[in-house]
């Protein structure tokens, strides 16, 4: 029996979000805790699931309150290291009318891109169903070898392996070495979410059908390239499936990818078969699941604020 449901290591951040103008006519930012791996964490939290958190933030106020969010929402934080010698990353996002959003980080270097390989708890890899990790772990060492080192404890384990890629362009040098470091972990993935902006920086395909049969061809087991407001494919041996939208407003899409992720991840939890038996119907019932979730997450602002509750999610069900 597995201690945790999910495991997850990357980065933990604050979103200082665009939450309108000031009376001097200047931009007001809102403190809100962020990081794709925690979100994920936090959505699955509050669906009820065992979650653990291994990074890095710094022992400054922004570190002190990311550890305090993180314990509220009943994440083991016993992976998180406060290291004194360095900032806490900050990501700065603004959004357009329609929700969509633009980043600049605070990250030169960032605590989380500090994380060295004998920082990470091994106990937590051998002890979680799954591991999931992004991209933004590979951007700068030390953190990009102790990803792999996880990756190498997690998959000897048995471990279900889940990868975001969650591209952000001004963190890498260059789309090429974007695109090189991102594919670096493919041969350790089972399961992978992407969106229709990224399958070209993960495979060398453009169109999201092509990239799915690539990455089931490469080995990956299941495939979901999110469509924006317009739904999901899927993938698995069996072939391509599209997964309708669930309605939502969007008021801020922050964190929408990481809820659809936490949806997904949290049906593959809830299964008792393992992942190569699940159909590709089954694998369509997960993306309408995590689609709800999404819908749900966009109705609100920031991105661990606006994870749902299993209960949120089936009321939206409900209503489909």
């Amino acid at each position: 029996m597995k201690m945790y449901d999910v495991a997850a290591l990357g980065e933990l951040l604050v979103d200082f979000t665009d939450a309108g103008i000031s009376q001097n006519g200047m931009h007001l930012f809102e403190q809100n805790p962020g990081g794709a791996p925690a979100n994920v964490l936090t959505g699955l939290s509050r669906m009820h699931f065992q979650t653990a958190f291994i990074g890095k933030v710094g022992s400054d106020l922004n570190g002190r309150f990311l550890e305090s969010v993180l314990k509220r929402e009943h994440v083991d934080t016993s992976g998180l290291i406060v290291d004194p010698n360095y900032f806490t990353t900050l990501s700065f996002v603004s959004l357009s009318e329609d929700g969509q959003r633009s980043f600049s980080f605070a990250r030169k270097p960032g605590a989380d891109t500090m994380l060295r390989r004998e920082e990470v708890k091994d106990d937590i890899l051998r002890n979680t169903k799954i591991f999931h990790i992004g991209s933004l772990s590979l951007t700068n060492e030390p953190s990009r070898t102790a990803t792999f080192s996880a990756l190498e404890t997690a998959k000897k384990a048995g471990c279900i392996i889940s990868y975001d890629p969650n591209y952000r362009a001004s963190l890498w040098p260059s789309e090429e070495k974007a695109k090189e470091e991102i594919r670096s972990v493919l041969p350790y993935i089972d399961v992978i979410k992407l969106s229709e902006e990224e399958t070209d920086f993960v495979t060398p395909k453009k169109d999201p059908k092509a990239a799915g049969k690539f990455l089931i061809d490469y080995g990956v087991k299941a495939v979901f390239i999110t469509l924006g407001k317009n739904g999901a494919y899927v993938f698995n041996r069996e072939g391509c499936v599209f997964a309708p939208p669930v309605p939502g407003h969007a008021i801020d899409t922050n964190g929408a990818g990481d809820c659809f992720c936490s949806g997904i991840l949290s049906r593959i939890c809830e299964s008792s078969k393992l992942l190569d038996d699940l159909s590709l119907k089954e694998l369509s019932q997960y993306a309408h699941f995590a689609n709800a979730a999404a819908s749900c997450c966009i109705e609100k602002h920031g991105a661990i604020p606006s994870m749902p509750t299993l209960e949120e999610i089936n009321q939206r069900l409900s209503t489909v």
